[in-house]
């Protein structure tokens, strides 16, 4: 039978939201070269794949952190915010979102919404990289006084920085899919051969020494 995160790595192929490419890397922004672009804003153009998404979400919630337990959904901007608000929609929880980084006209404000001190919030972002990006988002809510319980995202690259990072901050991450699942799917789909799953499995493991060979 056919998982959820199964479904959604499906999907995620199905709408060009990731492309594979192990044989003609892309250059990502830090420099280092990549098998894999991800684009997970093109999802909230597919009903049916954002559908998927939120329930996805919701199930993390609901089984590692008990939706009773959570008071506000926080959404990353810009690309987790969509997401947030179907959540929070489905929960009836209160969303608020969370600049990157602080405006610098107004009132200067990070995080838009209401967020009240002591509230316990879940923050919902599209993709997990290294965890630089959410992780400053994370510390937002607390310097606000919102304790984070957790991180729930669409997709994760499960590379050993992202585990490594949580763990320096003692936070728990969840995501309704991964790489090595959508790899698995391409696999089934001929969208990469065994050699090419190999070279996909070792660029996960090593990054930079995947990228310094190509």
């Amino acid at each position: 039978m056919i998982g959820q995160r199964e479904i959604v790595a499906k999907n995620l192929l199905d709408i060009n939201a990731v492309t594979l490419r192990p044989n003609e890397p892309f250059t990502w922004a830090s420099g280092l070269k990549a098998p894999i672009y991800t684009d997970n804003r093109l999802t909230i153009s597919y009903p049916w794949v954002r559908r998927n998404i939120y329930i996805g979400m919701i199930d993390r919630i609901k089984h590692n952190f008990g939706i009773e337990n959570v008071d506000v959904i926080a959404g990353t901007a810009t690309a987790g915010i969509p997401h947030a608000t179907l959540v929070a929609e489905r929960l009836q929880k209160p969303l608020i979102y969370v600049r990157s980084k602080p405006k610098d006209h107004g009132q200067g404000r990070q995080i838009e919404g209401v967020l009240k001190p002591g509230q316990k919030v879940i923050v919902i972002d599209d993709l997990l990289s290294t965890g630089g990006s959410v992780l400053n988002a994370v510390k937002a809510v607390q310097t606000a006084g919102g304790e984070v319980l957790g991180v729930v995202a669409i997709f994760s690259y499960e590379l050993p920085a992202l585990t490594k990072n949580f763990a320096a901050v003692d936070l728990p991450f969840y995501t309704v899919t991964n790489y090595s699942t959508l790899i698995e799917e391409a696999l089934k789909q001929g969208l990469v051969t065994d050699e090419e799953k190999t070279s996909l499995h070792a660029w996960r493991e090593d990054p930079e020494t995947w990228s310094a060979k190509h």
